[in-house]
């Protein structure tokens, strides 16, 4: 079956995943994920795409974006996976290619899923067994959402300001909110939809996504299509 083209609108919230080939890793070293943020600042800013959350782990990334035109995301990510493949290649030796094929994404609705998928990229290090607690990892944006670093490339969602009228109530909040987690289901649904390109919302966000493509945003119905009578 032909895989479906990547779903990618304006304006609209995108977790965008990138792993390594066969599952290998994709930095040696913190010059090396150094390297990939520089990217990502330099190549957020020319495709006009703003990064509102981002970890980097052995094997992949995670970012969540938000583009102001239909192109931004798939030339940001082109950009960046280009560059850094020739810098990985000279600085470590070796040829041919890092990435697994395509990079994956949705679209999701903020304001049901915005903080899960932050939840789940600030956690992932610690489900990895890289650290104890999501401040301890230096690769990712917890960091800076909980007030301990300031991240130039980041821009926090809208919904971010809603909780708290002040840094350290938002802060507070956000910390207390990754803290409690996810269940097992969140997660699988929020793999589920990156990985497979479905829209990761509601009925009526999905309806109104698919207003502006004609391409598939959930998957189809298990079965053959129902016969149509003849008329006449």
């Amino acid at each position: 079956m032909a895989r479906l083209a990547r779903l990618t609108l304006p304006g609209r919230v995108h977790l965008v995943t990138h792993r390594g080939n066969n599952r290998q890793p994709v930095f040696v070293d913190d010059e090396d994920r150094q390297k990939l943020l520089d990217l990502l600042g330099e190549q957020a800013v020319r495709h006009r795409v703003t990064v509102h959350a981002y970890v980097l782990l052995p094997g992949a990334i995670y970012l969540l974006l938000t583009p102001e035109t239909d192109q931004g995301v798939p030339a940001l990510m082109q950009a960046i996976g280009r560059t850094y493949v020739r810098h990985f290649n000279a600085r470590h030796g070796r040829s041919g290619t890092l990435w697994e094929g395509r990079y994956r994404s949705t679209l999701i609705q903020p304001e049901r899923h915005l903080f899960a998928c932050m939840s789940m990229m600030d956690s992932a290090p610690v489900r990895e067994g890289l650290c104890a607690e999501p401040f301890a990892y230096a690769w990712s944006s917890h960091r800076h959402h909980i007030g301990q670093a300031h991240d130039r490339r980041l821009t926090p969602h809208p919904l971010y300001w809603s909780l708290g009228n002040t840094p350290f109530a938002r802060e507070a909040a956000y910390a207390e909110l990754v803290h409690r987690g996810l269940d097992l289901p969140q997660l699988g649904a929020i793999t589920d939809a990156v990985w497979h390109g479905w829209a990761l919302g509601d009925s009526q966000f999905v309806d109104s996504l698919q207003r502006d493509t004609a391409r598939r945003l959930a998957p189809a119905r298990p079965g053959r299509p129902p016969k149509q009578r003849s008329v006449g």
